[in-house]
């Protein structure tokens, strides 16, 4: 990796730590930002490097830093909603790869990318929520309950939200790839 990598990496941990702060309270899972500078990762800096972004993010979180939407440490593991921080991993990554499949830039690419980076996040989300509730904090929970609330609840809104990212993404991508061929010919001339 170079200093470009790292530095991109850095800000989109950053950026998703600053989502987890921007939320809406909704009863169990609460609705943020933070799937928006996921899903922003993936489009604009690829699968993996958008993944370690989150990978970032989530190993500060739990070695003490407060940015988790509730708190922060390694305890976080047995939260509830940990599995949707783990989602976005995955989200960032597939996102990242569809989205570059083709270098059209286009839209609707960068929406399918979302929407199935999105499944992922719901999928690894409710299912951890429904495991914790059951098995570790002994709350019993149906399935169904854990669909409404983990998921129902909050998928109109995430689906906006993959809709302004595939948008955001597509005008700032060619940004982006100018300001680090700008920045590599200028350190070229440089040495």
């Amino acid at each position: 990796m170079n200093t470009k990598s790292i530095c991109l990496v850095s800000l989109f941990a950053v950026l998703t730590a600053v989502g987890a702060y921007i939320k809406i309270p909704i009863p169990y899972v609460p609705f943020t930002l933070q799937l928006l500078f996921c899903l922003l990762a993936g489009l604009l800096l690829g699968s993996k490097l958008g993944a370690l972004s989150q990978v970032v993010y989530i190993a500060t979180g739990l070695l003490g830093a407060p940015i988790f939407a509730e708190g922060g440490g390694l305890l976080y593991i047995l939260k509830p909603t940990f599995g949707y921080l783990i989602g976005f991993i995955v989200c960032a990554y597939v996102t990242g790869y569809i989205s570059h499949l083709k270098q059209s830039k286009n839209v609707s690419i960068n929406i399918i990318g979302s929407l199935i980076g999105l499944f992922f996040v719901y999928l690894l989300g409710v299912s951890y929520l429904y495991v914790i509730y059951n098995f570790y904090l002994k709350t019993p929970k149906t399935i169904s309950w854990a669909l409404y609330w983990g998921f129902l609840v909050c998928v109109p809104g995430d689906i906006f939200l993959c809709i302004v990212a595939s948008i955001v993404a597509k005008r700032l991508k060619p940004m982006l790839e100018k300001a680090l061929l700008t920045n590599t010919k200028y350190l070229r001339e440089i040495k």
